[in-house]
């Protein structure tokens, strides 16, 4: 999940935490946990999400047709699919389910909910999703209306999509909150407003979230008893509070008021292999995004030079959890075929550029101040202001004007929202960014660099690379596809289009009273969680 699109390190560093009820005085039959985040909800607009705060307030309030379980997916709206021989037309049967107000969600809040996200009008950044389905393309290209867009309600709960091309990773979409259902009637009523704060919003999820002002930094989800499956949600509710250190979390979790934290360095080292210690693999990558538009970065050898000029085992020594230095965009772990990962297929040559080379980084350095015709240069790194951003901010710092003679390069760190806001609208020269897989294909990494990707900030462009994505999503032969994106992997990383720098793996202490929780690419689910005795 743009960013998705937050510096996750920066989330993992800070206190992810779940709190019983048991330690309270009062209520004992009541399940309640805490949660403390890294970052601030940016909005509860599914059309216009897109980080990984907002998404898992998403995943816990409202529901599409599946949602992500421990091993894979499991049903949310959707009873049954029946797809046509020739993979084109998905049909859904839908359950009888409600939002918070009351009304009946039909088939119709899918059509309605896609048709908002794809318009042109709604800016929506996931709008290339939809891409496959069809008319999609052309909507969004301003050459179809919105309604013709391959979607269609067959009575209240029948769900029609029609696809231009077979999609491998269709099905995979549908749990993504950008595929939700939303009510028209709560759009209409709240205009601008929709999405901006708790009340401005509808439910149809195991949770319903209250106490979101759109600015305040804790919330609430208390369980919807209008949620179709409410039998299996056991947690009366979970209040949200904003920390950026782990280690107000850490005291927090020594004194028995909360249950787990996300661990820096140090805390690593010291639970790592310990009980109620976990690894949490979350199908990200943290890289560093350079705004081409400013000329001295449209260099590719200056961009070499700062990948080559980055010790990224110290780097992630520095800020600890269980990261693993990166080669390429695309997070290992992600996607295998005939046993082998992903990543393998990637040129060793495209590898190269990201070890630490200091020798080489110079080489390259000097050539494209060369090139620019300058003896040094002066860039800005944007981070958030986040425990996790303000140290990469400072290591990287360190770096690269050790390494790199006549380079100067300050830091601005910032509130996350403020963040993604100037990352979003071009204000940046270097951001520190991550992505999150929305589902398990590389194809959810390498589409944002597309040359015409509304979430392709910093301006990279490759027409071999545009040809190759759209080769790899004409295909459902998987061999084929793997190595079309591989390819493409390859020509990106060639020309240090982004320069990654570490896999995200989150590090938690959690204790063991805290049952049920599922946490997916960074995401965690509730519906089942809750508090043991």
């Amino acid at each position: 999940m743009s960013s998705r699109k937050i510096a996750l390190t920066e989330l993992a560093l800070a206190a992810l935490t779940l709190t019983a009820y048991s330690q309270k005085q009062s209520s004992q039959n009541e399940q309640e946990l805490n949660w403390s985040v890294g970052g601030e909800i940016t909005t509860m607009d599914p059309s216009k999400a897109t980080d990984v705060v907002s998404f898992s307030q998403m995943i816990n309030s409202m529901e599409g047709l599946y949602r992500n379980s421990k091993d894979g997916q499991s049903p949310g709206l959707a009873t049954s699919a029946r797809v046509s021989k020739d993979g084109l037309t998905y049909t859904f049967s839908l359950r009888k389910s409600k939002w918070n107000d009351g009304t009946p969600v039909t088939a119709k809040d899918f059509v309605y909910s896609w048709r908002r996200t794809v318009n042109p009008k709604t800016e929506a950044e996931y709008s290339y999703l939809f891409s496959g389905i069809k008319n999609a393309d052309a909507i969004q290209n301003g050459k179809k209306p919105v309604s013709s867009l391959g979607i269609k309600a067959v009575g209240k709960y029948k769900l029609v999509v029609t696809l231009e091309k077979r999609m491998a990773y269709f099905k995979d979409l549908m749990a993504f909150p950008v595929f939700f259902p939303q009510e028209e009637k709560a759009v209409k009523k709240y205009g601008d407003k929709y999405g901006t704060a708790s009340k401005y919003m509808a439910y149809n999820g195991p949770f319903v979230q209250k106490g979101w002002s759109g600015s305040n930094l804790s919330w609430k989800l208390v369980k919807n008893p209008d949620y179709w499956d409410k039998k299996h949600v056991k947690l009366d509710q979970i209040s949200f509070t904003v920390n950026k250190t782990a280690t107000t979390a850490y005291n927090l979790y020594q004194s028995k008021k909360i249950d787990a934290l996300g661990l820096d360095s140090n805390l690593t080292k010291q639970f790592k292999g310990k009980s109620n210690y976990y690894g949490l693999a979350n199908g990200g990558t943290y890289y560093l995004e350079l705004n081409e538009k400013n000329p001295n970065l449209a260099n590719s050898n200056i961009r070499k030079a700062i990948s080559l000029a980055i010790n990224r085992e110290n780097l992630i020594r520095i800020l600890g959890g269980s990261n693993q230095a990166a080669d390429t965009y695309t997070a290992k772990g992600l996607t295998e075929y005939d046993g082998k990962d992903y990543t393998s297929m990637i040129s060793s040559a495209a590898k190269d550029l990201y070890k630490y080379r200091p020798s080489k980084a110079k080489e390259y350095w000097q050539k494209g101040l060369s090139e620019l015709g300058k003896s040094s240069l002066t860039l800005n790194l944007l981070t958030s202001d986040s425990d996790g951003g303000k140290k990469t901010g400072e290591a990287l710092q360190s770096m690269l004007e050790t390494r790199l003679p006549g380079l100067k390069l300050t830091v601005t760190s910032v509130p996350f929202k403020t963040r993604l806001a100037r990352r979003e609208s071009g204000q940046f020269q270097i951001c520190g960014s991550d992505w999150i897989a929305d589902f398990g294909d590389p194809i959810s990494f390498l589409e944002l660099l597309t040359s015409k990707n509304g979430s392709n900030y910093g301006s990279w462009k490759s027409s071999r690379y545009d040809k190759l994505i759209a080769a790899s999503k004409n295909t459902n032969d998987q061999q084929e596809r793997l190595k079309d994106m591989s390819e493409a992997e390859s020509v990106l990383l060639e020309d240090a289009g982004v320069i990654p720098l570490y896999y995200e793996d989150d590090a938690w202490l959690i204790r063991s009273s805290a049952k049920g929780w599922i946490c997916k690419r960074s995401e965690w689910n509730f519906k089942e969680a809750y508090v043991a005795k």
